[in-house]
């Protein structure tokens, strides 16, 4: 069973920066893609960046030039790295990984930016 657990979110006023970070555990070997998802209020939830195990990334054009994602596969971890936070980026981020063809979620973590 995997288990992912998000951490990192608070309040913050715009122009300030925020690290989230997702921790992986269970009987997990190779994660290949793990991503950050947002969900703002009243909105669907949507890709924020995504990083695979080769270090390839993508990010939402949102993201672009404000956020980084990282990941330490030794320790099963992935980082959001989020600067220049602006009100629009308020929302609760979730952490996902495809294992072994399923796909895992975190119970999210909220980051509220105020303006």
């Amino acid at each position: 069973q995997v288990q992912l657990v998000e951490s990192g979110g608070g309040l913050v006023q715009a122009g300030g920066s925020l690290r989230l970070s997702c921790a992986a555990s269970g009987s997990i070997f190779r994660i290949n893609a793990m991503d950050w998802y947002r969900q703002a209020p009243g909105k669907q939830r949507e890709l924020v960046a995504g990083i695979t195990n080769g270090d390839n990334t993508n990010y939402a054009d949102s993201a672009k030039g404000r956020f980084t994602i990282s990941r330490d596969n030794a320790s099963n971890k992935v980082y959001l790295q989020m600067n220049s936070l602006k009100p629009e980026d308020t929302g609760v981020y979730y952490c996902n990984i495809i294992y072994r063809g399923m796909s895992f979620w975190g119970a999210g973590t909220l980051v509220t930016v105020s303006s």
